[in-house]
């Protein structure tokens, strides 16, 4: 008898289908039923289902995502995608799915399924008797061919090139340099890598779903391209054609990135942005097209989210002073609004001094040691004058910072902690001179990960509950209630920004027995939910 579990976030399709099928009389086992992707993965994990019955969007975890996961763990899983939305033709390939069937839930009708089931059925009979490694092995030999064809391309960009009619022969497996065509490489990015890897459960799962995705996109397109993963942040797209005067390849090529673009959004969720190279009529100068774009860092860092560029040399703004020289200016700026009566507009500021970096066009290490510098020094000075206790040590910000690979990501990061030193000093013991105020936010502070009450800080500061409550709110404005809450949401988008923990055990490091009264007061908070925050 074979498992199945069905999961959907519109509770009526869950009773409908749970109900209206006679599971055990055509020999299965429904093992359960779960309105989010994350309450599945918890399941599943005790026991994997043999046919998973899934909807896409949902909240925590959406259907993809749960699929990849569970089919890592056991890859002969029968998968069918339940959707409203009738664009699934790329999705069958995102995330080494495989997925065996898509039903529209606009015109479900359970007896569809039944037939789906049967299907199902059918074809892990077959595999039962033919031994499942013969059909575990053809997956092997996919996986295996890609990496194969990665391996060889990055062997090709960094050793050398010995024969290149040799090497030309051998790309011919790829569809490269065939019959008098050129090649046109391009450099394709993944935006805000640091947020996404957490959506995926490993950067092999990342790689293949965009490669995946990606073939899927390619399949058919002219002109024809080849896609290569070279990291799980970048990858290459090699574009065929035949040179001529009336042909503009780097047009066409854009129109392709455009529709690329596009789909990779609407199936992952995924910003990519690609530089363009230039033509190359044979390997040696695609080999030299493809150093020179892996060594574009500069031009990479200014690059918009979402931009579609030709290759060119970043060039300095002409008499510009040192970065470091506008360092006081930055860091005193920064302090008064932070420190002051305005500390929202501390992301005004950090704009204003982007834009200047972006403008005279600095080295991106000379930025990011400027940007970690002030950093630093800001929550040093809002330590040692607010009694703020820093959330990450210097050695946790500069590995933050180091992946960091884009002007705009690193804006980004700066602005959140700007805003998570603007709450903490909004909600510190800044807004009071009162030395029994300032002792109680220190109380706090060193102990968010559990449960706190008034009459528990009250009873450490030696006063009567009632006059400690109506203090702190004279002294900062707000209650202390309202203040310890908001000190945890606070922590709480720092670690859903930071760390891969998931929204329950988040939950857990705040002190919370009950996750879904976590949640609502996340939203009431942060507008969102922890699991759309982290996005």
């Amino acid at each position: 008898m074979y498992s199945v579990m069905l999961v959907d976030d519109d509770y009526p399709v869950l009773e409908l289908l749970s109900g209206a099928i006679q599971w055990e009389t055509l020999g299965f086992r429904l093992m359960g039923t779960h309105e989010n992707g994350h309450s599945a993965w918890e399941h599943a994990q005790q026991e994997m289902p043999d046919i998973l019955i899934t909807d896409i969007g949902m909240p925590r975890m959406n259907g993809l995502e749960l699929s990849a996961r569970i089919k890592e763990q056991k890859p002969c899983v029968r998968i069918a995608i339940l959707s409203c939305h009738n664009e699934f033709q790329y999705a069958q390939a995102a995330m080494r799915l495989n997925v065996q069937d898509y039903l529209l839930k606009d015109a479900l009708d359970p007896e569809d399924l039944v037939q789906l089931l049967c299907r199902f059925k059918e074809t892990l009979d077959e595999e039962t008797r033919a031994g499942w490694e013969n059909t575990r092995m053809k997956h092997l030999v996919v996986e295996s061919r890609e990496l194969r064809k990665e391996q060889n391309i990055k062997n090709f960009i960094h050793q050398p090139l010995l024969s290149p009619e040799k090497w030309r022969s051998e790309a011919a497996e790829y569809g490269l340099f065939a019959g008098g065509e050129a090649c046109l490489p391009v450099m394709v990015y993944l935006e805000d890598y640091h947020q996404v890897k957490y959506r995926f459960s490993s950067d092999q799962t990342l790689h293949f779903a965009i490669s995946n995705v990606m073939n899927e996109v390619l399949d058919g397109l002219k002109p024809r391209a080849l896609h290569v993963g070279y990291t799980a942040q970048d990858s290459f797209l090699l574009f065929s054609y035949k040179p001529g005067l009336k042909y503009n390849i780097y047009a066409e090529a854009a129109d392709s990135l455009k529709l690329i673009q596009s789909t990779l959004f609407k199936v992952l969720k995924l910003h990519m942005s690609f530089i363009i190279g230039e033509g190359c009529d044979s390997p040696e100068r695609l080999k030299q097209q493809l150093n020179h774009l892996l060594g574009g860092g500069e031009q990479r860092f200014y690059l918009q989210q979402g931009e579609i560029v030709r290759s060119k040399p970043v060039v300095s703004e002409a008499g510009s002073p040192s970065l470091f020289a506008y360092y006081d200016q930055a860091s005193s700026e920064l302090r008064e609004v932070l420190l002051g009566r305005h500390p929202a507009l501390a992301r005004e500021v950090s704009e204003k001094w982007v834009a200047l970096i972006r403008r005279d066009k600095y080295p991106p290490e000379m930025v990011k040691d400027w940007t970690l510098k002030l950093l630093l020094d800001l929550k040093l000075k809002l330590h040692s004058l607010q009694s703020v206790r820093p959330a990450y040590s210097a050695d946790t910000l500069h590995k933050e910072i180091v992946e960091l690979d884009s002007l705009p990501a690193l804006q980004e990061w700066l602005n959140k902690h700007l805003e998570s030193a603007a709450a903490a000093k909004g909600a510190g013991a800044g807004a009071s001179k009162r030395a029994e105020v300032t002792e109680a936010c220190q109380y706090v502070s060193l102990r968010l990960g559990s449960r706190i009450s008034l009459d528990e800080v009250a009873d450490h500061l030696h006063l009567n509950a009632s006059y400690f409550s109506r203090l702190f709110k004279k002294e900062t404005g707000s209650t202390f209630i309202e203040y310890v809450t908001r000190l945890k949401m606070e922590r709480a988008k720092e670690l859903l920004d930071g760390t891969p923990c998931t929204v329950g055990e988040i939950c857990e490091q705040l002190g919370y027995d009950n996750q879904s009264y976590f949640i609502k007061t996340f939203k009431t908070h942060a507008g969102v939910t922890p699991a759309e925050y982290r996005g």
